[in-house]
């Protein structure tokens, strides 16, 4: 989609917040006109003006037009106290999310695929013009890592996702280094290759290192889940559980595009991300249910389900994150579905023991619509997951079906010692939902929730 900033003529579809209080198009004077339907200006709030962007782009996008304006005074309302500028960037955002469709294994028609090419907006000015375009950027970046979260397993291994990785950021000033098997048994990573032992394809440990902060900085480390494809392993997933399972990826998707995101804003910030990559298959070198892994950090790791393995290989990551004596980390996961009956499928589970922390990343998921709801990690939950042969449980030791959520986040805090760390159980956003006018599959959460807290923390 191309954005730009002037006054348009017949061929584009005029967009008008709605006077008649009803969604519908006209033709007068040759003109196409979208009257939006618009809440009440009093009742307006943040989470309904995304929706009221992303609709505007499907309504055009459902009128097979590929040119599209609107007036950017009409997308201001009081009481979502934004700035111009801050208003322009959720706009710009916003627009290439909608238009975004997964079209990479679908054949084009003669018409090719229904997209918006170009939006025009008046009433701008250059500050505004700059937060639109930045707003847009961030967008693309979403979309990038809804592609690779999109692609299916048997084209995304732990190999070509470190190849992405590479490809994401070729020409910006980010290091990227892949740890194959033979480097992570040096390390001792032997939770993560215990993991990826009944795959074929080989696990890898992708290091991103962006440093264009102060030299004394700390950096902010995000580590995501790179589970390429989970079966479920030797606990075999039904078939209904394992539809989607090419998502598994999606904390490390995320985490590459934040990191691209972050080097080709060019933010004085240093940060690195860390996924740790496998598949999750069965063969005669799966490992089992029984197993004791004893982890890069010392603690042995008793496996009672070999589909809880996410944590397993964070739990290497984690520990891994240390080296860098980091500002803090946040670890970024598709862990639990126990996370979407928990909270449903409208926000992320946030986990951390750091009050101040918490609130900083909930203020910004408000404000970048990447919702964030905390759940309870006290230390009592500990005694569930203490193992009988091993140090922890990767599941509640008496395989309770309550409180999956916690445990998942109660398992990965005894990894992450001596920083400040927070959890993100991203499976409740996996995908879109009916309603959010997206296409469906993969969201690309949490790259806008992510950038926006690093571009605004400050030590």
């Amino acid at each position: 989609m191309k954005i730009t900033f002037k006054e348009t003529g017949k061929e584009y579809l005029s967009v008008n917040i709605n006077p008649k209080n009803k969604d519908e198009i006209i033709k007068e004077n040759g003109v196409k006109t979208l009257f939006l339907k618009c809440e009440e200006a009093e009742k307006m709030n943040l989470r309904k003006l995304y929706l009221l962007v992303r609709k505007m782009v499907q309504m055009a996008k459902g009128a097979k037009v590929e040119k599209a304006s609107f007036n950017f005074n009409d997308f201001k309302f009081k009481n979502t106290k934004l700035t111009d500028e801050e208003l322009g960037e959720i706009i710009g955002t916003q627009l290439d999310f909608a238009n975004y469709e997964f079209t990479e294994y679908k054949t084009p028609t003669k018409e090719g695929f229904n997209l918006i090419k170009e939006v025009s907006i008046s009433n701008t000015n250059k500050e505004i013009e700059k937060a639109i375009l930045k707003g847009f950027s961030i967008g693309e970046e979403v979309n990038k890592t809804r592609n690779l979260s999109n692609t299916p397993g048997g084209d995304m291994t732990p190999k070509i996702l470190a190849e992405k990785a590479r490809e994401a950021v070729k020409g910006l000033p980010v290091k990227v280094t892949v740890l194959g098997e033979k480097e992570m048994e040096k390390q001792k990573m032997n939770a993560i290759l215990s993991v990826g032992r009944g795959s074929d394809e080989e696990s890898k440990f992708i290091i991103m290192e962006y440093f264009c902060g102060a030299k004394n900085e700390k950096p902010v480390i995000l580590v995501g889940k790179g589970v390429t494809f989970d079966s479920g392993g030797l606990n075999l997933k039904p078939s209904s559980a394992m539809s989607g399972m090419n998502m598994d990826m999606s904390g490390g998707s995320s985490v590459i595009h934040t990191i691209a995101l972050v080097a080709k804003m060019k933010l004085k910030k240093n940060v690195v991300a860390l996924i740790p990559s496998v598949e999750n298959f069965i063969s005669g070198k799966s490992y089992r249910p029984g197993d004791v892994i004893r982890s890069m950090s010392g603690q042995t790791i008793e496996i009672l389900n070999t589909d809880a393995e996410g944590r397993v290989i964070l739990a290497d990551a984690l520990t891994y994150a240390g080296k860098y004596k980091p500002e803090l980390v946040i670890d970024v996961a598709t862990l639990t579905g126990a996370a979407c009956v928990a909270l449903g499928e409208r926000m992320s589970a946030l986990f951390t023991d750091d009050d101040e922390l918490c609130q900083r990343i909930e203020k910004v998921g408000d404000k970048t619509g990447e919702y964030m709801w905390r759940l309870p990690m006290w230390e009592e939950y500990e005694n569930e997951i203490k193992g009988s042969l091993g140090d922890w449980t990767n599941i509640h030791n008496k395989d309770s079906r309550y409180g999956g959520a916690t445990y998942g986040a109660i398992f990965l805090k005894q990894f992450a010692k001596g920083y400040k760390w927070a959890h993100i159980d991203i499976a409740p956003r996996m995908t879109s939902m009916a309603g959010e006018y997206l296409a469906p599959g993969a969201l690309g959460t949490p790259v806008r929730l992510l950038y926006k807290f690093i571009e605004e923390y400050k030590n």
